[in-house]
């Protein structure tokens, strides 16, 4: 029977929660907000994204469907009915978002996106400017994305019995997931959990090392996550990957090593070199399974030499997080039927 790890039982009450006292709310221009409050209030466990895009219609992506907002404030799936977002009310919600000063966040510019309280991520396009061949910042901002983001505490337990190797040991893992089936949900809870300790499993909590490229698992603000992430976890944000698993290694001698979105050789190099170190690996990669990642060099490399002992494949099938199956890494057979 197909499970839904990411049934959201901790959201499903979001609608009573006071909209206006949500992070990613005051975030938003205040007509901007006037106008959607009380359209979205009733879906806002579902609610995913909110894109703002210069002379377009404002754009809500509510679990799997997208939606827009009529002057009215009413939800309308037509887009021409949809309210347009004008350059003012850009600039003004990018002065909330910036404190008045997109100078002091030119580095978060130059990365693409800003982390707000709460772990949310919001996503920037503009103009570049590059120096000397690198990108230096973005100027003229024409689109933000707001990626709500939200932890599901619990959400890793159908799958943990399998990773777990005995004695405090983890096997090595990989999580296969298109975009936006839960992927970076399930790894913050397995993270906290491992973190933690698992006395239903005779787990202890061990040391992990988060490498959160994309300040997305922990959702750092000011050097503080603003998700758990376990009381055993030392996160590097915005680090790369291949850079900060070894200064984690050397620094803090995790037990598990933790990373999100494989892909670069380097990554991989950095993998095999943590592997010798003796500490065991869980990361993610984009695809929807084992056949289609065989196609791309790098990863190939990786399941051919059978380097995870266990693979979970996600999909959106019957909902986001669904766990499509967990194979044995070294046979790619089946372990346990999900439908």
């Amino acid at each position: 029977m197909t499970k839904i790890l990411l049934k959201n039982n901790l959201q499903a009450n979001h609608s009573s929660i006071a909209i206006s006292s949500l992070s990613w709310f005051q975030a938003l221009a205040p007509e901007i907000q006037e106008l959607i409050a009380e359209a979205i209030s009733p879906y806002l466990g579902e609610l995913e994204e909110i894109r703002l895009r210069v002379n377009r219609p404002l754009l809500l992506r509510v679990g799997t469907r997208e939606v827009f907002i009529s002057s009215a404030g009413k939800i309308t799936v037509e887009a021409e009915n949809g309210v347009r977002i004008s350059k003012e009310n850009l600039q003004r919600t990018l002065q909330i978002l910036s404190q008045n000063s997109l100078y002091a966040w030119e580095e978060e510019l130059r990365n693409g996106y800003l982390t707000i309280p709460g772990g949310h991520r919001i996503g920037l396009v503009g103009r570049a400017v590059i120096e000397k061949g690198h990108l230096k910042t973005l100027t003229d901002i024409s689109g933000i994305n707001y990626r709500i983001g939200r932890q599901i505490l619990g959400c890793a337990d159908q799958v943990l019995p399998s990773l777990i190797k005995g004695e405090g040991r983890v096997y090595d893992t990989l999580i296969i997931s298109p975009p936006q089936c839960g992927k970076t949900t399930l790894l913050r809870d397995l993270v906290r959990q491992l973190s933690n300790g698992i006395p239903a499993l005779n787990f202890p909590g061990v040391n992990v090392g988060l490498v959160d490229e994309r300040s997305e698992v922990a959702g750092m603000y000011r050097g503080e996550p603003q998700f758990q992430v376990g009381m055993r976890t030392d996160v590097l944000d915005a680090c790369p990957k291949a850079a900060g698993m070894m200064m984690l290694i050397r620094s803090m001698s995790p037990q598990v090593l933790v990373t999100d979105e494989l892909g670069k050789s380097e990554d991989v190099e950095a993998m095999y070199q943590a592997l010798q170190a003796g500490v065991a690996v869980i990361t993610t990669v984009h695809g929807n399974g084992v056949e289609e990642l065989k196609e791309r060099p790098n990863l190939q490399a990786l399941l051919n030499w059978h380097f995870f002992d266990r693979i979970i494949i996600l999909s959106r099938r019957k909902g986001v997080g669904t766990l499509e199956k967990i194979l044995d890494g070294k046979s790619f057979a089946r372990m346990s039927e999900h439908g």
